[in-house]
């Protein structure tokens, strides 16, 4: 992983804490699937990503989110060095296994796909 995309994910993680810390879940979780996106090939990155999500779906009481990051939080700390579908964002709201495109602004950060 690139020094440019380990600061992106930082940076992406660290506002998502903010956004949670104060209450705009919408954005806290969208910065969240970005941060999934720019860490799901590295074990702690892509657990983190997931543990957030899941304290999100706690917070708002969405228990689709909730079971759903149940069951990531296992799969990513098993599976991450193995295989992941790259560019899934990582919410309930997505299959766990559907690749999906990479956004045009994490394209330039993200080694090589």
């Amino acid at each position: 992983m690139s020094p440019q995309q380990k600061q992106a994910f930082a940076t992406t993680l660290g506002q998502a804490r903010d956004a949670y810390r104060a209450g705009q879940w919408q954005r806290a979780f969208a910065l969240l699937e970005q941060a999934h996106i720019l860490g799901q090939r590295r074990v702690g990155m892509h657990v983190l990503s997931h543990w957030w999500m899941l304290k999100v779906g706690w917070r708002t009481r969405n228990w689709t989110e909730v079971r759903g990051q149940l069951l990531r939080l296992p799969a990513a700390l098993l599976l991450s060095r193995l295989w992941v579908p790259e560019g899934n964002t990582g919410g309930a709201n997505v299959s766990p296994v559907k690749p999906m495109p990479i956004p045009d602004n994490l394209l330039t950060v993200m080694e090589k796909h």
